[in-house]
């Protein structure tokens, strides 16, 4: 059948071209795949469940991404490219402690939401330059955001760059029932450390987010 443009197609060029689309499509159903399991369960879930997920065999998977770093880079690029530009938000604030405050509120919430971005976070993976760059670009705005916080007299003056892995690894341990109780866990959790992290005792404290609904015996299940 002749082609819209009135050339006809080779035969072996509609079939590179489907060999492309399916390409593609697997790559997508790939990245999705594993997004949702890194988000659920963690990093360490196994290349074979990813490749369960997404309907696909091992070996596409592998021909797709060779290696689990490739596989993390590609989930979480975009991931931390978000996570550098709210630190940009933040420190385009007027306001030091404010701009220090809602940063680390929303990578919070990243972070309860997505049990596999503190650990992609602070992973070194060799080669996947896209994670490498957003990563080194948070982690250098925030190192300018806890200067300029200090600075102005609302966080206190021993809090170092370290108290975030702290912070995130305090909030990554947050267990609850449900995705709903687990958010709110982490979000009082988070308002209690801040609270902490201010330098002037005397000044007025925000309310607490409400309680999420968990049980002490959770902890020792």
């Amino acid at each position: 059948m002749p082609s819209p443009t009135g050339v006809d197609r080779a035969p072996d060029a509609d079939a590179r071209d489907e060999l492309r689309t399916d390409a593609r499509r697997n790559r997508d159903r790939i990245v999705e795949a594993a997004r949702d399991l890194f988000a659920a369960r963690g990093l360490d879930v196994p290349t074979a469940a990813i490749a369960r997920r997404a309907g696909v065999g091992v070996a596409t998977l592998y021909r797709r991404f060779p290696t689990k770093e490739s596989l993390v880079g590609a989930v979480f690029a975009e991931k931390f490219a978000v996570c550098a530009s709210m630190v940009g938000d933040a420190l385009d604030d007027p306001d030091p402690w404010r701009g220090f405050c809602t940063m680390i509120e929303q990578i919070c919430v990243m972070q309860a939401r997505d049990r596999g971005f503190s650990a992609a976070f602070f992973a070194a993976y060799p080669g996947t330059v896209d994670v490498d760059r957003g990563r080194e670009e948070a982690i250098r705005g925030f190192v300018d955001l806890t200067r300029r916080a200090k600075a102005s007299g609302r966080l206190r003056p021993d809090f170092v760059q370290h108290d975030l892995a702290l912070l995130l690894m305090a909030n990554g341990g947050v267990v609850a029932d449900s995705a709903e109780a687990g958010l709110a866990a982490s979000r009082r959790l988070v308002a209690l450390l801040l609270d902490a992290f201010r330098a002037d005792r005397s000044a007025p404290i925000d309310p607490l987010p409400p309680p999420a609904p968990l049980r002490l015996r959770d902890v020792v299940g």
